[in-house]
């Protein structure tokens, strides 16, 4: 069973908080309306382009959408 997307980015998340991989995964887990039991790419790249002001550049988002499709298959 493949987990979603904001499983993966919570183990991201990690203690250092200092790179921006971490930092969006701590602003993430403090967003109650992120879709946290989506795979969807296009649903969660629309919640965080409309709906978030807390990640920079969606570069981030697909680096690490990358990172997950990688360690999901």
């Amino acid at each position: 069973m493949r987990r979603s997307f904001y499983h993966y980015l919570m183990a991201v998340k990690g203690p250092s908080h200092m790179d921006e991989e971490q930092i969006f995964a701590t602003h993430a887990s403090h967003d109650i309306q992120f879709p946290k039991h989506s795979e969807d790419y296009h649903e969660i790249s629309s919640y965080l382009e409309m709906e978030t002001d807390y990640l920079p550049s969606m570069d981030i988002f697909d680096r690490i959408w990358d990172k997950y499709l990688e360690n999901n298959r």
